[in-house]
């Protein structure tokens, strides 16, 4: 490889924090180049939220499908398999157009860090060196393998799971968090035994319990076994199968499977070879980067963005710190502000939460109006045969101003959107109410609930 000219920002990691980072900073003029060592695009686009939803779509598809035109389950999931290879391939082919038209180097490679103006891009035997003013961490974060069940022939972790070339027979998940739930709803409808091992007291413990147990429900109506307060010991793998030992209340207990998937979170790839030791840059026991409120780092011109810093692992709040750095690179008084970032699980029924939770407000004794409907009496949500769940709405007494939203139901991750907007724009319930729906739509139950906390409102004040 032949020596680079020096760029003004250097983005290590083309997820959809890098490759959003490197656009916006290009975009503002400042020569911008990407270094992406496996696929770009990073996990999101190949083995995350991209091939999941792809997957998840089909198999609600095909489940609706046996309603009226029974279909063979086997030639459905390759199709769905082929399906969603064809959604992650034109993915990664835009965010490439994209990089290439703005202007954007793109380097293949594994990026080291030598000092804090260079790094040096190893591929196939070869180095090539780069220097930068300023640099974009966004190496984004991989699956936690558990010691007792390392990653491997029968033990997936959610890229292999995504993978396959054909629904299990059978499936135990360790894990009850979003990424088991999606997966797991998955391929039960696609005719596989689903058992999720959740070491908790309920699946979904970052969600109220109301909130989640529309979802528990279903998974139940979906023929899956939720054990709960199960912690994992050992296991047995075969050429056919592989038997996990657990323990509940105290007494053993063994489940058999094709697969074992292991869903118990993310580890960020701030280790290896990428050298932040050699900069002296901090990580804390997590692994995570420390940064401001525009995403800087301790060292002033290099930033870090997405699943090395602080806050959820998640695509969207990725892009939005991204935007953030390569603005304050810019010159920009950009900052962050997470009030509003919405946490979706596809699941079925469909989860959205954004801002502050009423349970949330009660453990803070921050005082709330709380306004509720349900999709039951909801003409669209009938239309459509999901009349499952709720949308709730968290507001400030006095104000009105809304400050977080939680909904279970069709549509949900669509409809979390709305109330973001709100609370970024710091709207009140009553703009809510009063913000005329098109009729017969799911979002009228988003102007119910409003109304029902305007209506509380209303009654507190005589």
């Amino acid at each position: 490889m032949s020596k680079l000219e020096s760029v003004e920002t250097l983005v290590i990691g083309s997820g959809p924090g890098g490759y959003v980072a490197a656009l916006r900073s290009s975009q503002l003029g400042m020569k911008t180049a990407i270094i992406e060592r496996s696929q770009l695009g990073g996990v999101c686009t190949h083995v995350g939220c991209i091939p999941s939803k792809a997957l998840i779509a089909e198999s609600h598809r095909y489940h609706l499908l046996q309603e009226f035109y029974p279909a063979d389950a086997a030639v459905s999931f390759k199709d769905a398999q082929l399906f969603k290879q064809g959604i992650v391939n034109k993915q990664a082919g835009g965010v490439h157009y994209l990089l290439k038209t703005a202007g954007v180097s793109i380097l293949e490679g594994e990026a080291r860090l030598v000092d804090e103006h260079t790094a040096i891009i190893k591929q196939m035997g070869q180095e090539q060196t780069i220097t930068f003013k300023y640099a974009i961490l966004a190496t984004g974060s991989r699956p936690i393998e558990l010691q007792a069940f390392p990653f491997g022939g029968r033990v997936l972790s959610s890229t292999e799971a995504l993978s396959l070339p054909e629904a299990p027979a059978s499936l135990v998940v360790i894990g009850g968090g979003y990424i088991g739930m999606e997966l797991g709803q998955m391929y039960a409808k696609f005719g596989t035994k689903v058992t999720i091992l959740e070491g908790g007291e309920r699946v979904l413990p970052g969600f109220e319990a109301k909130l989640a147990a529309p979802v528990a429900k279903q998974l139940k109506a979906d023929g899956i076994d939720i054990v709960t307060g199960a912690t994992a010991g050992k296991m047995v793998q075969n050429s056919a199968s592989i038997t996990l030992h657990y323990s509940k209340n105290g007494e053993q207990h063994q489940v058999t499977a094709e697969y074992a998937l292991v869903t118990v979170g993310r580890k960020p790839n701030t280790d290896g070879e990428l050298g932040l030791d050699r900069i002296g840059l901090n990580v804390s026991g997590r692994g995570l980067i420390g940064t401001d409120k525009q995403c800087r780092t301790a060292i002033p011109h290099i930033f870090a963005i997405g699943d090395i810093t602080a806050g959820p692992a998640l695509a969207h709040k990725a892009s939005y710190e991204a935007k953030v750095a390569a603005e304050a690179i810019a010159g920009y008084a950009s900052e962050v502000d997470y009030k509003a970032i919405p946490l979706v699980v596809f699941s079925s029924p469909e989860l959205a939460s954004v801002g502050l939770s009423e349970t949330e407000a009660q453990a803070k004794a921050i005082p709330v109006v709380v306004g509720k409907a349900p999709f039951a009496i909801n003409g669209r949500a009938l239309a459509l045969r999901e009349t499952e769940g709720f949308v709730k709405v968290v507001a400030d007494p006095i104000s009105g101003i809304v400050i977080g939203a939680q909904i279970v139901g069709v549509e949900a991750s669509t409809l979390i959107s709305e109330l973001a907007l709100a609370i970024e724009m710091g709207a009140t319930v009553e703009d809510l109410a009063m913000t005329i729906n098109p009729h017969p739509t799911l979002g009228e139950v988003i102007m119910e609930a409003a109304e029902n906390a305007v209506r509380k409102m209303m009654l507190k004040s005589k």
